[in-house]
């Protein structure tokens, strides 16, 4: 791995290419004049497309390269590209069990290449008669609970991936909560590592209005509820969660230090890649600035 120090010196000329409050100006322009602006700023570049979802490929594949080239350590490689894995074991299972083609459902390669995966795939240690009798939530579920049981055990030694993982893992918890008609179900999708108790779950499931007050997830939780109660998707609530890792580091982005900046950096640029495929579809669908301005991520 390299050094720290090195790292930081070439994030610090590379934050120079974010796009940052362009964005909010994107959200003003037509999707041609949105595509113009990010080509002349150089956002996906060598693109082998002329169209939105090419230059967000490509930005995604230079990311995922300087991940793989300056991570400080195997943990924070793991925290950005083993979800890549799990969800591609997934979409192979999934494929294998329906009969399909998994190529559509790949995600670009995290850390191991797709020939790898289909290998653990058709191996005898793959769960397969639990998978046979499970729905397609459960099976969800089950790779969850893989994934995030991995990246708690590869991240145990880095306090500030911890920190996030269990942030994380709380909110998912929040919502599956939230969302489950049936509270046995809920409960079988609750994923470990989170400090919020069964207890407060279950009052969660509830409804109650209370369950979280004087925690640090008040306010999302709140935020969350009011969409359900509402009869609303929880927009509001997965941006909030989309959004948590990024403005974790904002709240004292200047006082960052050690492979701190190198986890900003990297949470950013995913974050502006996914604001630009939100732009794009919002503007092709005719949606309004303010509209688009509350899809955003942090900005």
């Amino acid at each position: 791995m390299l050094a720290t120090v090195y790292t930081n010196g070439v994030i610090a000329v590379k934050e120079k290419s974010l796009l940052g409050e362009k964005l909010l100006r994107f959200a003003e322009m037509n999707a041609e004049e949105v595509f113009r602006a990010l080509s002349e700023s150089g956002f996906g570049a060598g693109a082998k497309g002329t169209d939105g979802e090419s230059l967000c490929a490509a930005e995604e594949e230079s990311l995922d390269a300087f991940i793989r080239e300056y991570a400080p350590d195997p943990a924070h490689a793991a925290y950005f590209l083993l979800p890549r894995d799990y969800h591609n074991l997934k979409a192979l299972a999934k494929a294998k069990l329906l009969g399909t083609d998994a190529a559509p459902m790949l995600a670009p390669m995290g850390l191991e290449t797709v020939e790898e995966l289909q290998k653990k795939v058709e191996s005898e240690s793959f769960p397969w008669e639990r998978l046979k009798e499970a729905t397609g939530a459960e099976i969800g579920a089950m790779f969850d609970a893989a994934l995030y049981a991995r990246l708690l055990k590869l991240c145990k030694h880095s306090p500030t991936l911890k920190k996030l993982l269990v942030g994380k893992v709380d909110r998912l918890n929040i919502l599956t909560a939230l969302r489950s008609s049936d509270a046995e179900f809920a409960e079988s999708c609750f994923l470990a590592g989170g400090k919020l108790k069964k207890e407060q779950l279950d009052e969660v499931s509830k409804g109650n209005a209370e369950a979280l007050k004087r925690t640090p997830y008040e306010e999302f939780y709140r935020t969350a509820l009011r969409a359900k109660e509402a009869g609303r998707p929880f927009t509001e609530a997965e941006r909030a969660l989309n959004s948590f890792e990024t403005e974790y580091f904002a709240a004292h982005k200047y006082e960052l230090a050690g492979k701190e900046p190198f986890l900003y950096y990297v949470l950013r640029r995913r974050a502006e890649i996914a604001d630009v495929r939100i732009l794009l579809v919002c503007l092709n669908a005719g949606l309004s600035e303010q509209e688009i301005k509350k899809r955003l991520r942090t900005v």
